[in-house]
């Protein structure tokens, strides 16, 4: 009795063997796809490719899924596919038939595990690699396809816009149907020939050459109305830049003008800073502040000027008497080297205060100028009963002597307002208010200088004649009855009150 190594099944003959081992092993042999495992049946095959080769058979699974989404929107992509699977499954089987006997049940179906997993890596590898290439190859073919299909185009008549299959019927066409369209016509024709004067293109027809230069009339006229255009064009913008620079330059005067205009506001007192009062107060209040007046000082000063204001006579303060008569006592008997000496008329020196520092001159000599009428008796009539006023008060003098006419042109100038402010006067304002009150006075303009370097001997001549005209051959310092002169220079009023001569007539 013989025994089956694979089945067990015993049988009496070896023909009977081989019969057996034909029929039941060899046709319907199951072998494991990774490590050609046999001699199982169906279901323990499956068994063992669950549990020995999971991963590989996981990794196979995904690699026909990958293979139908790519190849699933064409048929005939698909069976090319197919087909090129079968081949490498095949291809895959007989290499593990010619290169791997089977393995025998009874041996160890880890053994086989191990000495087949890099073998189908390495097929798997492969049947991708060819998979891979046979679909390069065909979207090589189709991509050929498509780029002909772009590039080529059949030509068209340019004449009359004709479709022909090939470049050499085209010709044949352009130059049958359109002869007398190009430049050189056919041999065979017998047509008169017509150059342009522009260009020199030859024509057949005369129609044609018509057209052809009126084309060039027509560029030519087009060329000189685009040039024209452009010059009017850089014209305008050229006038356009060159108003702009004109207001940018203007604006910029103008702001420079304003700057200069409102800086001379604010240096004579017309920028509504305040006035007087305002400027006593704050004044005495930074005293207070830096320690120099005491408090009680404060409100005894701030009580007087208050009272100033309201009765409009200054409160003498700021008032020096006796200031001729010094005079007269240090050229009497001091001044040796002095030959003549002529005095004014008794006169009060009045200097600026809290109130009025730094624009207040004009109002001070004009106090001084007035101390010295009303202790004249010839200018009785015109100011009696008057005092000295403070400095408010003389703005609303002058401002009534406007209100009178006197001097319409300063009005003007000063905004017809002086109260409240520090604008500065001169000597106009000085001549309205004298005349106002009835008093006989004149300006003399010496408006340039009559010697070297800017001196005014011309001036001093008259200030002398002024002086001396009383009394010739009298002592050597002489009172005179002639009042002060208000004298206005650049930026500065002064009081002229005396005038004397040394022993050389070159150093008066």
């Amino acid at each position: 009795m013989l025994s089956c190594n694979i089945c067990g099944e015993t049988v009496t003959s070896e023909p009977d063997m081989k019969a057996h081992l034909l029929i039941v092993h060899m046709e319907n042999e199951v072998t494991c796809p990774f490590c050609k495992l046999s001699g199982v049946n169906y279901d323990e095959m499956c068994f063992h490719i669950e549990t020995a080769h999971f991963e590989q058979n996981e990794l196979e699974k995904n690699f026909e899924r990958i293979n139908t989404v790519q190849y699933g929107t064409s048929n005939s992509r698909k069976d090319s596919t197919l087909q090129c699977r079968m081949e490498v499954n095949s291809s895959i089987h007989s290499a593990c038939a010619s290169n791997h006997p089977k393995i025998s049940a009874q041996g160890p179906p880890n053994n086989g595990i191990l000495k087949h997993k890099g073998f189908y890596s390495e097929n798997l590898t492969e049947s991708r690699k060819f998979l891979k290439d046979k679909e390069k190859q065909s979207d090589r073919t189709k991509i050929k396809g498509s780029i002909y299909e772009a590039m080529y185009t059949p030509p068209e008549c340019p004449f009359c816009g004709k479709i022909e299959g090939c470049s050499q019927d085209m010709e044949t066409h352009v130059k049958t149907e359109h002869a007398d369209l190009l430049d050189t016509p056919l041999e065979d024709c017998n047509q008169p020939l017509y150059d342009c004067p522009m260009c020199g293109l030859i024509c057949t027809n005369y129609h044609i050459l018509q057209e052809h230069v009126d084309l060039h009339l027509e560029e030519s006229s087009f060329g000189q109305g685009m040039d024209r255009v452009q010059c009017s064009r850089d014209l305008e913008l050229a006038q356009q830049l060159q108003q702009e620079e004109d207001r940018k330059r203007r604006s910029e005067e103008s702001r420079q003008e304003m700057e200069e205009f409102q800086n001379l506001q604010r240096q004579y007192g017309l920028n509504n800073s305040g006035g007087y009062k305002q400027q006593q107060l704050r004044n005495m209040e930074i005293e207070v502040n830096r320690g120099r007046m005491h408090p009680s000082e404060f409100h005894r000063r701030k009580a007087d000027m208050m009272e100033s204001l309201a009765i409009g006579i200054d409160d003498g303060k700021t008032k020096t008497s006796g200031i001729m008569e010094a005079l007269y006592r240090y050229y009497q008997n001091a001044a040796t080297d002095v030959r003549r000496v002529w005095l004014s008329t008794v006169v009060d020196h009045f200097q600026s205060s809290f109130g009025d520092k730094g624009w207040g001159c004009g109002y001070r000599n004009f106090q001084m100028l007035l101390s010295s009428l009303l202790q004249n008796d010839a200018y009785d009539d015109c100011l009696k009963g008057m005092s000295v006023p403070c400095i408010p008060k003389i703005q609303s003098m002058i401002e009534d002597a406007w209100k009178e006419g006197f001097d319409p042109q300063g009005a003007s100038q000063l905004n017809n307002r002086l109260q409240g402010t520090k604008a500065w006067i001169g000597a106009c304002e000085v001549y309205t208010l004298l005349t106002s009150l009835r008093i006989k006075c004149r300006i003399i303009d010496f408006h340039k200088s009559t010697g070297p370097l800017g001196t005014h001997p011309r001036l001093f001549e008259w200030i002398m004649s002024y002086y001396s005209s009383e009394r010739e051959g009298s002592p050597k310092v002489l009172f005179t009855s002639k009042p002060p002169i208000y004298l206005q220079h650049q930026g500065q009023e002064t009081s002229f009150s005396s005038l004397y001569s040394r022993e050389d007539p070159l150093k008066k």
